[in-house]
């Protein structure tokens, strides 16, 4: 959750540590009702005016994300400390109902860490909604008010649990107990995020070993053997520090230790490789697990590693080709999508892409019978607004774009290397069948060059009828072959 103060008060590890908790809700009840789609990360961005707020961000594959909101807050806090840190989105498991609960904190307006860990609020902010898009206003629930000589409630999160029929919510408090004052991980129940029972101790290591950013993920058929797992940062700061992994087959059960990740040089101890503020997070339609870090020590954000056994720690391995957006990405969650929600979302908060209109016939680029399934054709047809007709144009590398379709998240795609080849969508990778120059001819009009072939896209015959495929061929001075972009 935050940044770690210098070594000099490693003596006051336990009041400058700020915990954090992950959990995914319910993913595999939600998933049955309606496959995922796609992924979206709520987050806070820093220590800036408006960094301690709640941020979201969007991804199709679970490895490369777009900021939504372009770039802004999608909701302020108004109560307390006026900031938030660490949101965790919940899903209720039929769900019909979501909540984002946060750490009541604003570094911004000048509090010390230390002021922070033993005077801070004892309280979290929460907001709920109905449809992810349409928010309530925030309230705070003191849900560390229990808890003798508390200083802080950080880092808060959420696991509905079948057992029980509610949900545990967790989070992070600095307090004596047993002699020894630290962070340690407390829990509540409650039902509706508005009543919760007496905190009690969830995590407390042996002797002074503060535990903080604590995550769990529940794992469907309890692939690894377990069906819970958790991770956790234990004793920061010291030179024994570990991001370790636990796992268990109940929530509030006992947990068996299955290591630490070392072995891809990753631990929390001093600043070199130090790592903070883990996020669980499932891909979409198959068994496998991302873990994301945040690289404190370098500077350097976020990092995934994966696995598809999270049973063994030696199964995580580090993972390259993901990017994440403009907006620097603070500890927070990752909730899997469904087409709907992610419908909603995007509607509200994606970014509106540019229409791309034939010189020749004045009718735009359109993904045909407008879908999102691989293959689907790209054709010309008169502008109607749709989301299937908006396409976002990204830096490929060497002055190459690569075309990007606002409905569906595929990309233009040229299915050969002749003329007449089709143009159509596809899951977006690295081939130079994605890559275009775009070759300037006159009054802003460019020629769309595929990478691999070398021609044009072309509107066939000259047409101007709507639902004509786009081809490609030989490059040449028609106005069959310019296009010109506009904001959608």
């Amino acid at each position: 959750m935050w940044k770690h103060v210098p070594r000099l008060l490693a003596t006051l590890a336990a009041a400058v540590l700020l915990a954090g908790t992950w959990t995914v809700t319910a993913p595999e009840r939600a998933q049955a009702l309606d496959p995922f789609t796609g992924y979206l990360m709520a987050h806070f961005t820093g220590e800036s005016a408006n960094g301690e707020q709640i941020y979201f961000a969007h991804s199709r594959d679970g490895l490369n994300w777009t900021d939504l909101n372009a770039g802004q807050p999608v909701l302020l806090s108004t109560v307390g400390t006026r900031g938030v840190r660490d949101p965790a989105l919940v899903r209720s498991p039929n769900g019909d109902r979501y909540w984002i609960i946060a750490t009541d904190l604003r570094i911004a307006s000048g509090t010390t860490w230390e002021q922070a860990a033993n005077q801070g609020s004892k309280s979290l902010v929460v907001w709920e909604s109905t449809d992810l898009v349409n928010w309530s206003a925030p309230r705070l629930v003191g849900v560390a008010n229990g808890i003798s000589g508390a200083g802080d409630a950080w880092a808060p999160e959420a696991i509905y649990n079948p057992a029980t029929g509610d949900y545990v919510v967790y989070w992070a408090t600095n307090s004596a107990r047993n002699g020894v004052t630290k962070h340690r991980i407390w829990y509540s129940r409650t039902s509706d995020f508005r009543t919760f029972t007496a905190p009690q101790v969830y995590i407390d290591r042996s002797g002074s070993a503060a535990t903080i950013d604590t995550q769990i993920i529940e794992v469907a058929n309890s692939v690894g053997g377990y069906r819970y797992y958790r991770t956790s940062a234990d004793g920061v700061i010291a030179s024994n520090g570990d991001i370790t992994v636990e796992a268990s087959n109940s929530i509030l059960g006992s947990w068996t230790s299955l290591g630490n990740l070392r072995h891809l040089n990753i631990s929390n101890a001093g600043f070199g490789n130090a790592v903070e503020g883990p996020m669980w997070m499932r891909f979409n339609g198959r068994d496998e697990w991302a873990l994301w870090l945040d690289q404190y020590g370098t500077g350097r954000g976020y990092m995934p590693i994966t696995s598809t056994n999270l049973g063994s720690v030696q199964n995580f391995r580090t993972a390259s080709g993901y990017s994440l957006g403009s907006n620097r990405k603070r500890h927070g969650t990752i909730l899997n999508l469904t087409a709907a929600e992610e419908s909603r979302v995007l509607a509200r908060w994606g970014s509106a892409g540019e229409r791309v209109t034939n010189r020749h016939s004045g009718l735009v680029l359109d993904v045909q019978n407008p879908n999102t399934s691989n293959g689907a054709k790209v054709g010309q047809y008169a502008w109607n607004g749709g989301a299937w007709q908006q396409w976002k144009f990204e830096d490929a590398g060497s002055g190459y774009v690569r075309i990007r379709s606002v409905h569906s998240n595929k990309c233009l795609d040229v299915a050969g290397t002749a003329n007449g080849a089709e143009v159509q969508q596809y899951d977006c990778h690295t081939g130079t069948n994605q890559q275009f120059t775009l070759r300037s001819t006159s009054n802003g009009y460019v020629q769309i060059v595929d990478r691999r072939s070398g021609r044009c896209l072309d509107v066939p015959g000259w047409s101007t009828a709507n639902g004509t495929i786009i081809k490609i061929y030989d490059c040449n001075n028609g106005n069959n072959q310019q296009w010109l972009r506009a904001a959608a």
